[in-house]
């Protein structure tokens, strides 16, 4: 990433905070799949539906039906069903796009082109919450994202706990080639312990993922050590309800 890229992201971490405090009555865990691949929800529903469990899908209306990263994404007929079942739909901009190549009108755009090609096919469904893509945020984004939406997930690791920006909620990423350096049964324990809202993303699922992707029994690892933890699993917008409530 360019230097003045890194800059611009570091001062979106520091600078126009809003803090809003995270305390859930009990420790909570939410889990959100970006872009979204096919298998998130071919592979990925039936193991959230043994659990019972519901996650957030962040949604990039240009991507449907294409591909991206060499695996098919998901099809209108995915989104239609996993919203049928429940789970949540939130905005990930319209062609995933980074925020640090757009103007503040060309992010407008997106947004608004998102939120028609959505509204259109799940019967009206407004989505209040957001993912960066690439987690890459600059400050004029930010300020312009928290005016749409309840709040945004970033990208940088961590149990949100106490003070935390409503912008830039922290998550790990549900990564095979990253999760073996997560002591993932310490997260899910300090998040009950803190009382704290532990996020996770990921992108496909399947035996052989991508660099961004997870295995099933990842998956089926992170949410059997969330349960065990005694977390209460929710969405990323009903969690964040809960909390404000």
């Amino acid at each position: 990433m360019p230097l003045i890229d890194q800059m611009r992201r570091r001062a979106a971490r520091h600078l126009d905070v809003e803090a809003v405090e995270i305390a859930p009555a009990r420790g909570t865990f939410s889990l959100s799949f970006d872009d979204f691949p096919a298998s998130a929800w071919t592979e990925a529903g039936p193991i959230l539906a043994e659990y019972d469990v519901k996650a957030t899908y962040y949604v990039c209306g240009g991507l449907c039906g294409g591909r991206n990263m060499d695996r098919d994404q998901y099809r209108v007929e995915h989104l239609q069903a996993l919203h049928a079942a429940g789970h949540e739909v939130g905005c990930h901009t319209f062609g995933h796009t980074s925020a640090l190549r757009m103007s503040r009108e060309a992010l407008r755009l997106s947004l608004d082109a998102n939120a028609a090609w959505v509204a259109e096919r799940l019967d009206g469904h407004r989505m209040t919450t957001f993912a960066w893509p690439f987690g890459d945020c600059s400050v004029g984004a930010k300020r312009y994202v928290r005016g749409r939406f309840d709040l945004a997930r970033g990208v940088r690791d961590g149990v949100n706990a106490g003070r935390e920006d409503r912008a830039l909620i922290k998550s790990i990423g549900l990564e095979s080639r990253r999760l073996p350096h997560y002591d993932l049964a310490a997260l899910m324990t300090e998040a009950a312990e803190r009382r704290g809202w532990l996020t996770a993303y990921g992108h496909d699922v399947s035996d052989q993922p991508t660099d961004y992707g997870c295995t099933p029994d990842d998956l089926d690892r992170v949410l059997r050590l969330a349960k065990a933890a005694g977390l209460d699993v929710l969405p990323v917008g009903e969690a964040w309800t809960r909390i404000r409530a």
